[in-house]
């Protein structure tokens, strides 16, 4: 069995409607000292998912991820509490995937270190 490939993807699921957060528009940067540069950026597929937020090597640090969960509550003609969700999380092991999942309803959500 192949190891998966280093980087970093996500997946998001609307749990209040029981489906996919399809076409959810996410961007991912990395700390640099006191501000954050940007990295990746991408929207979600049918199925809710972004299977690549890094275009190149994936390096040590404090990075974040940003959803952009009042555009994707406004296509759908409701409103949420969370306009953007930003999820803040540090990678030590670059050779490694991370997945950050998020589940979402629009008073409330959840992430986790996926696999």
């Amino acid at each position: 069995m192949m190891a998966p490939m280093a980087g970093i993807s996500t997946h998001v699921l609307d749990t209040a409607a029981g489906v996919p957060a399809a076409g959810m528009r996410v961007w991912l940067e990395v700390r640099s000292h006191d501000h954050w540069d940007p990295v990746g950026e991408g929207v979600t597929d049918g199925d809710g998912r972004l299977g690549s937020l890094v275009p190149g090597d994936l390096a040590e640090g404090t990075y974040r991820i940003r959803f952009d969960t009042g555009a994707y509550f406004a296509s759908r003609g409701e409103r949420g509490f969370y306009p953007e969700i930003t999820v803040v999380f540090e990678i030590t092991e670059p050779d490694q995937h991370h997945h950050v999942p998020l589940l979402l309803s629009p008073f409330g959500y959840s992430t986790y270190r996926g696999s």
